[in-house]
């Protein structure tokens, strides 16, 4: 199954991921959204001009995170953000909410047109500095058939930054997402951001899941390694090693982006 509506059938997709700069409400917060637009414009361009099938949106500026549901504020921001530069550019999108609000990420989806939402716990309980976080699959899904939303939920299995309470195998994690939790896709990561993921767990997550269901790589993933993953992978998300010297900090780099993506695809 593609992930995106303009993939065809078996196709390894790449998505950029766009970090949002802190917004209001949050501790970093500047009191200028125009700047933070302009720097979500920047990257995003900087993505699609390398060559990315599709982008994601997160407010990653917005630490330290909350546990749950987001203020209204962070919901609006992004709203307004998310309409302004899509409109711009000709790529399907997606949408996070950090820490784990997958009803905000789904609303906004769906009012902006985005193809798909990543949920950091969809299932499960983990163990995060936010605290115990608790899987919402049953809200998230009716949530969706609710409104109608054609948007695919991608769920993260056993999530960075984070341990499972009590013992779990990453395969009946997987398992749980997607027969249990109705996930349309799984995502392998590394413990951190920016950090490899064992491509031992990518395996063992792509063999249990059944065979229409995309498997990507979360984190870690960088021109000297893509090759690798998709050998396994159906697609990657990437983030820290498009920015400019691999600082996640920094703005995206499109020569960076474009040389992954040439990897990706050799």
């Amino acid at each position: 199954m593609a992930i995106l509506s303009k993939s065809r059938e078996g196709a390894k997709e790449i998505i950029g991921v766009v970090h949002l700069l802190p917004l209001p409400g949050s501790a970093g917060w500047k009191g200028d959204l125009e700047a933070v637009i302009g720097s979500a414009l920047r990257d995003t361009e900087a993505l699609v001009g390398g060559g990315v099938d599709a982008v994601i949106f997160e407010n990653f500026g917005d630490v330290p995170f909350l546990s749950g549901p987001v203020p209204p504020e962070t919901v609006a921001a992004m709203a307004v953000i998310i309409e302004t530069v899509a409109g711009q550019v000709d790529v399907p999108f997606g949408v996070n909410v950090l820490r784990n609000d997958p009803i905000a990420a789904l609303g906004l989806a769906y009012a902006t047109g985005g193809e798909f939402i990543r949920v950091n716990v969809h299932t499960g309980v983990m163990v995060t500095d936010q605290g115990i976080i608790e899987g919402g699959a049953a809200k998230t899904v009716r949530r969706r058939s609710g409104l109608g939303a054609k948007v695919k939920v991608l769920a993260d299995v056993l999530v960075k930054h984070a341990v499972p309470l009590g013992e779990q195998d990453i395969r009946d994690a997987a398992k749980a997402a997607v027969h249990r939790g109705l996930a349309d896709g799984l995502i392998v990561t590394g413990s951190f951001t920016g950090e490899e993921a064992d491509l031992s767990d990518v395996k063992a997550v792509k063999e249990v899941v059944p065979g229409g269901t995309p498997v990507l790589v979360g984190s870690g993933v960088t021109e000297a390694n893509i090759g690798t993953y998709l050998e396994w992978a159906d697609g990657v998300i990437v983030g820290t090693s498009l920015k400019r010297d691999g600082v996640v900090s920094n703005p995206v780099d499109q020569g960076r982006v474009a040389r992954l993506v040439s990897a990706g695809r050799g």
